[in-house]
C-alpha cells in the first residue's frame, strides 16, 4: 500500500482483466470490510477490428476511465498460463495497454494470480468463472450478476483491497509491476 494512502480515507481502486476483444474493469473504493463499487463493464472491441486497433481503443477507454475515476492504484491479473502461444501473446498485448494506460498517468499497478484472485474472494483457488461472479454477487450486495469479464475484475478489486489489509496481505502474493 503506498504510504500516502489510508484505508480509512477510501482508496480507490481500478482493477482490469486484460483481453483484447473483452477486458473487463471495475473501480472499488473503501476497505476490505466495506468496499463500494463505483462502476464496471466490458470494453468490447469487435472482431473486424485489427489487434493494433483493438490496444489502441482498450488504452483509449483505460484513459478515460482514470481521468473520470482517479483511481489511486490499478491491479491486474496476472501472466496465466495457456496452451496456446498466440493466446499467451494476446493476453500479453492487452495487458500491455492497460500497463501503458497506468503508466501514463503515474499510477502503481499491482498483479495478483488467478488462483491468489479465487482464494481471496472465493476460499478456494481452483474456483470456476461462476463460483467467482456469484461470490462478486455477494460480496458487493449486487442486485445482478455482472458479466464474466467484469466479474473477474470485481474480484481482482477485492484481493487488491484485501492485499492492502496487513492482516491479509499475508494470503496475497501481491507484486508492484
Amino acid at each position: 500500500m503506498r504510504a500516502d494512502v489510508e484505508l480509512t480515507h477510501g482508496m480507490r481502486v481500478l482493477a482490469i482483466d486484460p483481453a483484447v476483444r473483452n477486458t473487463g474493469y471495475a473501480i472499488l473504493e473503501g476497505d476490505p470490510r466495506k468496499p463500494t463499487v463505483l462502476g464496471y463493464d466490458v470494453i468490447h472491441v469487435p472482431k473486424n477490428i485489427l489487434q493494433s486497433g483493438a490496444l489502441s481503443a482498450i488504452r483509449t477507454h483505460l484513459v478515460h476511465i482514470i481521468k473520470q475515476y482517479q483511481p489511486d492504484e490499478i491491479a491486474v491479473e496476472g501472466i496465466i498460463y495457456v496452451q496456446s502461444h498466440r493466446t499467451a501473446i494476446s493476453m500479453g498485448a492487452a495487458r500491455a495497454a492497460a500497463l501503458i494506460a497506468a503508466a501514463d498517468h503515474g499510477i502503481p499497478v499491482y498483479e495478483y494470480s488467478p488462483k491468489k484472485i479465487k482464494m481471496a474472494v472465493v476460499g478456494k483457488g481452483t474456483a470456476d468463472k461462476d463460483q467467482v461472479a456469484f461470490m462478486v454477487r455477494a460480496l458487493l450486495g449486487l442486485a445482478e450478476t455482472p458479466p464474466s469479464d467484469a466479474a473477474d475484475a470485481l474480484a481482482i478489486a477485492l484481493a487488491h483491497l484485501q492485499a492492502s489489509d496487513p492482516i491479509r496481505a499475508k494470503l496475497l502474493d501481491r507484486r508492484l509491476i
